[in-house]
């Protein structure tokens, strides 16, 4: 076990995985290690939008380190937004606070009807003036419609000028109702340790007054693709979890993300990486080897590289903007033009951040900034994919949903004839567009249809 050591470069030889170059995060220390297999379960990429409900560790580089050796990454545009987050408070807030979705089982969630009412007190606003807007738009599943559904309709209502709290970019979930019918120990019962978090972020009291949540990035369904052995395009590297493009497709639910992990973890990868191990011969390497010295010497340039460019900018900055850009164009909700503008700033920023970045420090102690310096420049490629694709994607679909592509009431449309396939893009090189390859969606026993919550 190697704990603090991040991995920065796969080793592939004769087209197949056998190892990885890591930095030691305590000592700076760059250490190469050989095997007869890879495995990475590094997680999601939702933090390339800078604020979501991701752990600040969270990122791209281990999949886009193994993407640019040749491991396809799939459908990285689809991205979940989950409804039940506390809203941004301030221009450097560094992450955001999930509110567990179990909430919106007893909360109504609902905005002021005019927008001179958002200022008001919750108190001060009348039963008739309030827009329980899940109620009104699903009746079916009100307060309970699904994460897409819910985060989008609140988009909706902030973007309409009636959010409420700092910058209008809020909702309330309110308890009242179920206090006054269950009673508020009942309600503390079932939420008491969430109500006490809220309060402690906010100093706001929910069982008093409403809650206010906003939707923020949460999981990600896309990653490096991989077959039912969950081996990627490269031999012998293969990818579990949320690193992986499988299981969600566009809409990951409930809680499936733990499915996933148990499946890959406990029952796939345990019998499939001995068979991948049984059936091929395979030479012994060592960290000699040309291509573990390419790679450790690719991993000490690109750091030394990053120390030295010592410019006038913090690594937060670019990952500030760098977010900026991708949650209003490629966020919530997405078009063409956003996109194609997100394809222009991004490239500009990335190439501003080789020229401008000040990482201070150096590269053999615990340095942080060089830690994130490292992954923000990865980021800064992984958007323009994550951009590419939801510009060729023209439909809506679960968690990628296109302004341009949606019924006359404001729902997802879908454009199966065309687009029911997985995007595994193909790293071509340094300055190449990617290769788009399409891995064709075959429904036997459940046939595609489309969802309706009304």
């Amino acid at each position: 076990m190697y704990e603090r050591h991040e991995m920065l470069e796969l080793v592939v030889i004769d087209g197949k995985a056998r190892g990885i170059v890591v930095r030691d995060m305590v000592t700076g220390e760059i250490e190469s290690h050989a095997a007869d297999a890879v495995i990475l379960a590094t997680g999601g990429y939702g933090n390339v939008f800078y604020l979501s409900t991701n752990a600040k560790g969270c990122n791209v580089t281990a999949t886009w380190r193994a993407h640019k050796k040749g491991a396809a990454f799939a459908n990285p545009c689809f991205t979940q937004i989950h409804p039940t987050c506390i809203p941004v408070a301030g221009e450097y807030q560094s992450k955001l606070t999930l509110m567990s979705e179990s909430l919106r089982n007893d909360g109504r969630v609902w905005v002021p009807k005019k927008k001179e009412d958002c200022s008001k007190e919750p108190s001060q606003i009348a039963e008739e003036d309030r827009d329980y807007y899940l109620e009104r738009k699903y009746p079916s599943y009100g307060n309970l419609s699904p994460r897409d559904i819910a985060s989008r309709a609140a988009k909706e209502a902030c973007d309409d000028g009636r959010g409420v709290g700092p910058g209008g970019l809020g909702v309330y979930l309110d308890f009242a109702d179920a206090i006054n019918r269950l009673g508020k120990a009942a309600i503390e019962e079932r939420y008491g340790n969430l109500f006490e978090m809220y309060q402690r972020i906010t100093d706001e009291d929910p069982y008093t007054r409403p809650m206010r949540i906003y939707p923020a990035v949460h999981y990600t369904m896309g990653g490096l693709w991989v077959d039912y052995n969950l081996m990627s395009t490269i031999q012998g590297l293969h990818v579990l979890g949320e690193a992986n493009f499988s299981d969600h497709g566009a809409n990951r639910l409930g809680a499936s993300a733990l499915m996933q992990g148990l499946a890959d973890g406990y029952f796939v990868i345990p019998y499939t990486i001995g068979d991948y191990l049984a059936n091929n011969k395979l030479e012994k390497v060592t960290t000699e080897h040309p291509e573990f010295v390419a790679a450790r010497t690719a991993v000490e340039e690109r750091t030394k590289k990053l120390l030295s460019i010592n410019g006038s900018r913090t690594v937060d900055s670019f990952h500030r903007e760098l977010g900026k850009i991708m949650w209003d164009k490629c966020g919530m909700a997405r078009d063409a033009a956003g996109l194609k503008e997100a394809l222009v700033q991004i490239p500009r920023l990335r190439a501003e951040f080789w020229r401008n970045v000040k990482v201070p420090g150096t590269g053999a102690e615990l340095n942080q900034s060089l830690e994130k310096a490292g992954r923000v420049a990865d980021f800064l490629e992984f958007g323009e994919l994550m951009c590419l694709d939801a510009l060729q994607r023209e439909e809506s679909c679960g968690g990628h949903f296109r302004t341009e592509y949606q019924t006359e009431d404001g729902e997802a449309l879908r454009n199966d004839e065309k687009f029911a396939y997985v995007a595994a893009w193909e790293y071509a090189g340094e300055g190449k567009p990617p290769v788009l390859n399409k891995e064709p969606l075959e429904f036997e026993n459940v046939h595609l249809s489309t969802r309706s919550y009304k």
